[in-house]
């Protein structure tokens, strides 16, 4: 995929590792070998086996890495999501994986979280490439930049180098519209709920997309433009349609645009690769946007409480994922 449809990236989570683990023999040899060790606990097995594969990852991304300069060619690996409420933990933990892994091209996923957000500013400070996750509200989306621009200026501060550091926002889109569709077909009140249906997820992007152009186009951010600070990109996660009505590229096809990434599982990729369109629409249809969006607001549908609660309800999730994992590995242990 790195050469036939320009993959220039990869990100890992416990889901995925639950199913190869679950499913397949392939963990098997390294997890006998782990669980020798009597004192290594399951948190311990798993990062072994994680990092064996987003060091392979890495390496297999190298090139597009050393191509681009550094811009793209990284591969994500996320704290321990129990840490999502823990600034200092967050902060040791994504040390010691960075370190563990030994490649320039990881980027730590960092939960954020208000407690995520200076995480977020320590660890750009320190140099590392830090993929801010879990992000459905715009507010808290602003607040992360500020984070990333804080963490650039304290670098600059002790003098050190910021040219080196990429950084992506991962801004969740599909789940928004699960919530707001159900919550719009339970109204006896809307006489045109279909022209709402299906809209609210990337309505809210988009916004999110013009937040970005005025954060990044600020005489602040220029100014570390000049010392070599990057645009922190917004990843667009999440892209998968929940619901067969809607075109299985919906979230592909109205997100592309400069300074963006999309990352897709693989049905996605493929819905994509036979049907997508590859043309600029980020910023199109933005009048449009506004009108939807204003009109959620006069029906009293609070896309602020609902991104909230989306945010908590993603840390929980992460969390039971990370730990549903350790027990099947501690299962298998016996």
């Amino acid at each position: 995929m790195i050469d036939e449809d320009d993959l220039r990236g990869i990100t890992s989570n416990p889901s995925i590792f639950y199913k190869s683990i679950k499913d397949s023999s392939d963990y098997d040899g390294l997890m006998r070998e782990q669980f020798s060790e009597l004192s290594k606990t399951a948190k311990d097995v798993f990062y072994a086996l994680e990092q064996q594969d987003i060091t392979e990852a890495a390496d297999l991304l190298m090139g597009v890495y050393d191509k681009t300069e550094g811009r793209d060619g990284f591969v994500s690996i996320e704290v321990d999501p129990n840490f999502a409420y823990d600034t200092e933990a967050t902060i040791k933990e994504a040390r010691t994986l960075f370190k563990a892994i030994g490649r320039p091209n990881v980027m730590i996923k960092v939960p954020a979280t208000p407690e995520g957000l200076p995480a977020i500013r320590q660890l750009t400070a320190e140099g590392y490439n830090v993929n801010a996750t879990l992000l459905f509200s715009i507010t808290r989306y602003e607040e992360v930049v500020n984070a990333y621009l804080d963490g650039l200026a304290d670098r600059l501060l002790d003098n050190q180098s910021i040219a080196s550091i990429a950084s992506v926002a991962s801004f969740f889109v599909s789940r928004l519209d699960t919530v707001v569709d159900a919550m719009l077909k339970d109204r006896t009140d809307i006489t045109e709920v279909d022209d709402f249906l299906g809209k609210t997820a990337v309505a809210n992007a988009k916004t999110a997309y013009q937040t970005m152009v005025t954060l990044f186009s600020s005489e602040r951010f220029l100014k570390l433009k000049e010392r070599g600070g990057k645009v922190q990109r917004l990843l667009w996660a999440s892209t998968s349609t929940k619901n067969p009505d809607y075109n299985n590229c919906l979230y592909v096809n109205n997100l592309i645009g400069p300074h963006t990434v999309n990352t897709m599982p693989d049905e996605t990729v493929k819905a994509f690769r036979a049907s997508g369109i590859p043309k600029r629409t980020i910023d199109q249809d933005l009048e449009e946007t506004q009108v939807l969006l204003d009109a959620l607001d006069n029906l009293n549908i609070d896309i602020n409480a609902i991104t909230l609660k989306l945010e908590q309800d993603g840390v929980r999730l992460f969390i039971e994922s990370f730990n549903n994992l350790l027990q099947l590995i501690q299962d298998k242990r016996g």
